[in-house]
């Protein structure tokens, strides 16, 4: 499956997953869990619609480093690990298709 396929996919199935409960207004190393689903979020729509710009491209790739600092602390619920593990896959499919249309 292509990149651009993939990502499609995945936000498909990000918009239907509902957001793990017991991380709304929970902080986990200094990273708000709401605020960088949104911006992970929010770039991959404006990536999707073909509007991502290079302010939402760093957005992205601060939250890729984020995404991927929090993940091993989510702990055992199983549910939230999927949920964040599919926004560290889209941020870093977005990233990567943006790098490499830029170079």
């Amino acid at each position: 499956m292509s990149g651009p396929d993939r990502l499609l996919l995945l936000w498909e199935e990000h918009v239907r997953a509902p957001f793990p409960p017991r991380f709304r207004g929970r902080d986990i190393d200094g990273e708000d869990m709401v605020v960088l689903d949104s911006d992970i979020a929010g770039c991959v729509s404006s990536a999707l619609s073909g509007h991502l710009d290079e302010r939402r491209h760093r957005i992205l790739v601060r939250c890729l480093v984020a995404v991927e600092k929090v993940l091993p602390l989510i702990g055992d619920d199983e549910r939230a690990f999927e949920y964040h593990e599919r926004l560290r896959e889209m941020a870093g499919l977005v990233v990567r298709l943006w790098d490499a249309k830029t170079e």
